[in-house]
This record gives C-alpha cells, sequence and structure tokens, in this order.
C-alpha cells in the first residue's frame, strides 16, 4: 500500500470527517490519496490560519481532534497562530504539514525550515514522519495526545518522499479509555470542608466546559443552593437563567461578581487553567480553594488550593453532589451583587444611540438568538460586554478566546460551527481590525453554502487597545485606520451585505439575515466611547459601595 493512502485510512479510522487546509507541492501525494477517501471531506480554505482555526473549533464543539494540512515553509508558519490557540484554548487538533524529501535532496535548502523543532513549545506532540510503517502508531498517537485532557495541538510532518514509500503497515483502532475516577478520600475531604462553610461558591472554568459535567454540576446546584459564576471560558455550562448565576468574571477585578467572591470563604474551582485570566487571587490567610480538575493545580504566587480533588471532573461532582448534606449557608451578599449587576445592565441597554452602544448591542443579539443558537466572537473590547451581558444558555454556544486572545478567529470559528451544527443558527461577532484579518474567508463560507451571520462592529480602530490607552492616561494616537465598504465587500465574495442605520435597525436585520439562508455580513457602527468610564471607574464605585 502507498503510504499516503495509508495516512489517510489512518485517520479515517479516527473518525475524521473534515481536513481544512491550503494544499501544497509536498502534499501532492496526500491530497491524490484524500481525493479517493468516501469518508473524509477536504475544505479548501484561502489561508492556512483560517483552516487551522476551523479545526481547533471543530475540535472544541466535538471532543474529537479537529485536522488541517499545510505545505513546508510558509504553509507551516502560516499554521503557528492556529496551534498555539488550540493549545492554550483547551481544543484537539492535528496539524499535517509536508516537507521535502528527506532521504534524497533534491533542491538544497529552498523553503526548509526546521518545523518540528518550531511546533514543539506550542503543541502537546510534534513529530517528523521518517518510515511509512510507522505511520499509523503515530497517528493513533497524536490524536490520542491531542484528545486527552487537557485537550489540544499535535503535529506531524508528512515528507513527501515518505508519502510515497510502500508499506505492509495498517491501520490501528482506538482503543476504548475511560479517564480515572476522583479518589474518595479527596472527595470526602472535599465534602467536609464544604458542609463546615458558612458561604461557599462555584466557579466554574474552562476545563468543566463538558456537556456530562455541566449535567452533574447543575444537579450539585440544585441540591446545596451553592451560588456558581464563570470564568469567560466556562460560560454556559450552566443555563445562565439559573437563579443561582451569579455573572461572569470578565474584567480582573473590581465589577460586581468580584464582590461575591470576596464575600465567599470557600471556593470550589472547578476545571481551572492557569491560561485564563484569573477570576481571583488568593492570599496566604484568605479564602480557601478547592480545586476540581483532571490534573493537579499549577501552584502560583496567586494559586495554592488547600484541597485537590484529581480525576474526571463530572465524576468527581456527582461523588460530592451524592456525599453532600446541604447546610443553612448564608448568600444574601452574593446574590444582591448579582441584582445590582443585573440593575446597572439594564440601565445601560436601554440607551439607543448610535453609533450602536455596546450594551444595547448585546441586548439585541441576545434576543434575536435562540437558546441553542451559537456566538463566535474575534478578539476586541467587545468581548468584555458579551462576556459580562450576554446570558449563556448551553455549553460551547459563547465562543472567545480568554487563553490566546486572539484577533482573526471569529469568521473561520463560525464557519466550523455551521459545518458541525448545520441547524442552528450562528453567528460570528468581530471587529473590523479582526474581521479584515481572514476576510478572506468568505468566498469559502459562500462556497461551502454556509448559513451563517457576520456582525462586524466598525468603530475604525483597534478598540481594546484604544481602551486600554485611555486607561492608562496615554494620548489617543495611533490606533485609528480606514475600512472598505462591507456592505460592497462581502457582495464582492457572493454575500449578502447589509448596513445597520440606526440602534432600531439592528434587531430588524438581525432577525432577517438569521433567518434567511446564506453568508450574511452586517456593517453595525459602534460606540465605545464610554468604555473607560462604565468599564474602569462606574461599575467598580458602584460594586464597591455593595
Amino acid at each position: 500500500m502507498k503510504a499516503s493512502d495509508l495516512f489517510i485510512q489512518c485517520l479515517e479510522e479516527e473518525g475524521v470527517e473534515y481536513i481544512f487546509g491550503v494544499p501544497g507541492e509536498e502534499n501532492l501525494d496526500m491530497l491524490d490519496s484524500l481525493s479517493r477517501s468516501t469518508k473524509i471531506k477536504l475544505i479548501l480554505t484561502r489561508h492556512e490560519q483560517g483552516a487551522g482555526f476551523m479545526a481547533a473549533t471543530y475540535g472544541r464543539h466535538t471532543g474529537k481532534a479537529g485536522v488541517c494540512m499545510a505545505t513546508l515553509g510558509p504553509g507551516a508558519t502560516n499554521l503557528v497562530t492556529a496551534a498555539a490557540y488550540a493549545q492554550l484554548g483547551g481544543m484537539p487538533m492535528l496539524m499535517v504539514t509536508g516537507q521535502k524529501p528527506i532521504k534524497k535532496s533534491k533542491q538544497g535548502r529552498f523553503q526548509i525550515l526546521d518545523v518540528v523543532a518550531m511546533m514543539g513549545p506550542i503543541t502537546k506532540y510534534t513529530h517528523q514522519l521518517a518510515s511509512a510503517d510507522n505511520i499509523p502508531s503515530r497517528i493513533r498517537e497524536a490524536v490520542r495526545l491531542a484528545e486527552e485532557e487537557k485537550p489540544g495541538a499535535t503535529h506531524l510532518e508528512f515528507p513527501e518522499d515518505v508519502a510515497d514509500e510502500q508499506t505492509d503497515s495498517r491501520p490501528i483502532k482506538p482503543s476504548l479509555a475511560r479517564r480515572p475516577s476522583a479518589e474518595p478520600k479527596a472527595v470526602r475531604a472535599a465534602v467536609q470542608r464544604i458542609e463546615a462553610a458558612k458561604r461557599p461558591v462555584l466557579v466554574i472554568g474552562a476545563g468543566a466546559n463538558r456537556k456530562m459535567t455541566g449535567r452533574m454540576l447543575l444537579q450539585f446546584v440544585e441540591k446545596t443552593g451553592i451560588p456558581f459564576l464563570t470564568t469567560q471560558l466556562g460560560k454556559g455550562v450552566i443555563d445562565e437563567t439559573h437563579p443561582r448565576f451569579l455573572g461572569c468574571a470578565a474584567l480582573s477585578a473590581g465589577d460586581f461578581v468580584h464582590r461575591a467572591i470576596e464575600d465567599a470563604d470557600l471556593i470550589l474551582n472547578v476545571g481551572h487553567d492557569v491560561i485564563e485570566k484569573p477570576p481571583f487571587f488568593m492570599r496566604t490567610g484568605g479564602t480557601e480553594v478547592i480545586h476540581i480538575s483532571t490534573r493537579t493545580a499549577e501552584v502560583d504566587p496567586v494559586y495554592f488550593p488547600q484541597i485537590e480533588v484529581i480525576g474526571d471532573i463530572a465524576n468527581a461532582i456527582w461523588q460530592i453532589k451524592e456525599d453532600i448534606v446541604p447546610r443553612d449557608w448564608s448568600f444574601d451578599t452574593m446574590l444582591a451583587a448579582r441584582r445590582a449587576e443585573m440593575e446597572h445592565t439594564r440601565r445601560l441597554e436601554d440607551d439607543e444611540r448610535f453609533p450602536v452602544y455596546p450594551p444595547c448591542l448585546v441586548k439585541e443579539v441576545r434576543a434575536a438568538m435562540p437558546g441553542d443558537g451559537i456566538i463566535c466572537l474575534d478578539n476586541g473590547v467587545y468581548k468584555i460586554w458579551f462576556a459580562r451581558n450576554y446570558v449563556a444558555r448551553q455549553p460551547n454556544t459563547v465562543l472567545l478566546d480568554n487563553a490566546l486572545a486572539t484577533m482573526g478567529a471569529g469568521l473561520p470559528s463560525a464557519m466550523a460551527s455551521a459545518m458541525v451544527y448545520p441547524d442552528r443558527k450562528v453567528m460570528a461577532i468581530c471587529g473590523d481590525g479582526g474581521f479584515m484579518m481572514n476576510s478572506q474567508e468568505l468566498e469559502t463560507a459562500v462556497r461551502l453554502k454556509l448559513n451563517i451571520t457576520v456582525l462586524i462592529l466598525n468603530d475604525g480602530s483597534y478598540g481594546m487597545i484604544r481602551w486600554k490607552q485611555a486607561n492608562m492616561g496615554f494620548q489617543d494616537w495611533g490606533l485609528t485606520y480606514g475600512n472598505p465598504d462591507f456592505v460592497k465587500y462581502a457582495e464582492a465574495y457572493g454575500a449578502i451585505g447589509h448596513r445597520v442605520e440606526s440602534a432600531a435597525h439592528l434587531p430588524l436585520l438581525l432577525r432577517r439575515t438569521l433567518s434567511e439562508p446564506g453568508v450574511h455580513v452586517v456593517d453595525c457602527p459602534v460606540d465605545y466611547s464610554d468604555n473607560d468610564r462604565i468599564l474602569n471607574r462606574e461599575i467598580k464605585e458602584l460594586s464597591a459601595k455593595l
């Protein structure tokens, strides 16, 4: 059997549905083998970064490794940001890159980089295939590690002379494996400490964003009544309309939700990952923390938990829920902080100025999206507003990046979401800067006949950095630019362009674009002028009075 045929058969054995990528000369054997696959579809993108973001998002939704491919040299370097995005964000992804022949050079050092070494610091596993016979074991290992907790990125380099070899090897079937359960003594210690507390609180992080974990956490909250808050990557694990929801720790400190955390005498930190901005900071003699995760806590000057419950998180929460006896805990201050936040938000979101005010924008998007609708955010200051104010109803319905925090991922992420869930409403929410970084993928979305809405928040600047610039007292300088006519730009790709004309026009447009098929691009002017006043001063002043 030809090695490239074996490679594709091994991917089929792993259940791979798509390969996203931009093939090059060194991938042609693999491309030819892929053309004969009846199980895997090639998704040809316009840039390798877009392919990587799509593969990572596929992995985020399914728990299975998303696969992307690129050629050597610039193709491989274009995957680096996507690799870091998947690695830090805990998304299973396998990258396959080509390479010149390794047994007989025919072009000197032309285009050759040490891609395996380059990928080392930003992947869980990277390997150059030097023999066709090793393809089955290396693919199995790369997929296993990509999907194993904590999920992340892996990489295989597939040289063109190896791809052309003959081999008698055959695919290896994935094994049946289950994560180990938490140790009962650790569970008992955690339960005793929770029962002894007066004001415990639950913090839900990135590692808890799994379907079964969400179900167990809901049962735990229903039984105990202990309130919960989330990090940005934990949004939607439990329906945020729940009366015990305290908010999302979108800001670093000083928000209403931080008043609730400060009132707690015990924090149950579920699925914590140090790649996220900390939702709280520990100090010696301060509030104790129970760390519940698949991995032991990475100790830091501001994170040193007193009890650790390590193992499958869903199982650990189930064990704690079954063992615990609810007490007469007091949550009045925590719930009062949440009521104050909701009242503050209501006052802001009724401001129908134009360009559109961020709180009003979030309100209208939430009203337009169904409970299972998926919003995919690029990176910008609007991410703070959506993390704080958008009420997530289900897991993985608010896809944002608070790990690498890269721009350019919103559109490709929405495209992959629409492929995984073709019957659900999907919206990409992008700043004008982030949108333009991968806007070429509009052609890919149109070609694939996807049904998505792309909401471009147009302020003609890099808004997040401009906000920080103002907050630090610097002159407003160096962060503004011009934009194309986004309606005409969308139409040039075969998409359908729209422009928001007023705050009252926005909900009408959103309902229309979400109800009609096709790729819809909405140019929405936004007004960020109050960001510094509200996010840095008003919220902190009001919450401090509680």
